[in-house]
């Protein structure tokens, strides 16, 4: 039995990794969504059986992992690459172990790549508020067809400017919406109250985000279409728009498809049909001037699309179970863990 954090050098990188459990112990993998770390985990890990396996890395520019660069272009390939080299780490995992992989948010979509990439090598998936398989923003209708041709409205451009200056700055108050503790408390859950004791943990997970034009929240370039901004090839919110992460048609047609549970709240206001940090609902809103209109420029419906794809991924020979979260926001193993974690332990009967 060991619990504790190691550094483990891996596809080029040192990553910074959370491990409970014992060696031999039933394996899971847990991969922290944006603007977090793998700290984000810790309540969860403490309400799981010890008969588990933890290993929870932190991604490249967050935590104590290298601020490595993020390659946009490769959607989330780079995330994805840097956990697949760790599965192959003795100290970590047995040998040929199949874990069940847990993503949350934009770990979600980490996880997606994952199995398209390694199907040999994940056991299930459980994706927990995870990002559309259509990437974030940008997208349509159901089958993620394109508002623009240059994806405007998505990419590191659209990121809050005082939001990423506080967090530059690991700035700890609540005098604005924007400093990161208002953030926390008014996105990241739905009631901040769930934060509890942890707050500061968690606020100390977000404060380890590297920001600039490599990592959060990347660059950005001009557009002609509404609102004027459109992805730029480097850093993490490039990564996550839907001119680099689409993985949908690679998920459905995956061989050797695993057992797939989603997992996710109603009260979610950052990956929704209603997103509030999606541009095109803002502007629908008012809050944005010059939107074009629903019609040019409608609002992603992120849940209905997620669903749409998990269904042709069932359709293709897979399974996926759906659970729905009344009054849970954004992160539904902080918020309602007990849920959780029975979720996590079927699947884990269910894979093993």
């Amino acid at each position: 039995m060991e619990t504790g954090q190691r550094l483990v050098s891996a596809n080029g990188i040192t990553q910074a990794v959370r491990v409970a459990g014992p060696s031999d112990g039933v394996p899971v993998l847990l991969v922290h969504g944006n603007c977090s770390s793998a700290a984000f985990w810790e309540p969860l890990v403490r309400r799981l059986p010890a008969t588990l396996r933890v290993v929870a890395p932190d991604l490249r520019g967050y935590g104590l992992t290298d601020t490595a660069p993020v390659d946009a272009t490769r959607g989330l390939g780079d995330f994805a690459d840097d956990v697949a080299a760790l599965l192959d780490e003795p100290s970590l995992f047995a040998p040929g172990v199949r874990p069940v992989v847990v993503g949350h948010s934009l770990g979600g979509g980490v996880a997606m790549r994952l199995l398209v990439d390694h199907p040999d090598r994940v056991g299930a998936l459980l994706l927990a508020a995870p990002v559309s398989p259509y990437g974030y923003g940008g997208t349509r209708d159901l089958t993620g067809t394109p508002t623009t041709p240059d994806f405007a409205g998505t990419g590191g451009g659209t990121a809050n400017r005082d939001f990423v200056k506080r967090l530059a700055a690991g700035d700890r108050g609540m005098d604005s919406q924007t400093s990161p503790r208002a953030v926390l408390r008014a996105t990241y859950v739905a009631d901040p109250a769930s934060l509890g004791d942890d707050e500061e943990l968690l606020l100390d997970s977000l404060l380890s985000t590297a920001t600039g034009d490599d990592n959060y929240p990347g660059t950005a370039v001009a557009s002609a279409n509404w609102p004027g901004t459109a992805p730029g090839r480097r850093g993490v919110l490039n990564a996550l728009s839907p001119a680099y992460f689409r993985v949908a048609d690679e998920l459905v047609a995956v061989t050797g498809k695993r057992p797939v549970t989603w997992i996710h709240g109603d009260a979610d206001v950052i990956v929704s049909d209603t997103a509030m940090m999606d541009l095109a609902h803002l502007g629908s809103l008012g809050v944005l001037p010059g939107w074009p209109g629903a019609a040019a420029c409608p609002a992603q419906p992120m849940v209905g699309q997620t669903r749409a794809v998990l269904e042709r991924y069932a359709a293709a020979g897979g399974t996926y179970r759906e659970v729905l979260l009344p009054g849970c926001g954004h992160s539904p193993h902080l918020e309602r863990p007990a849920e959780f974690v029975a979720e996590l332990l079927r699947l884990t009967d269910e894979a093993g």
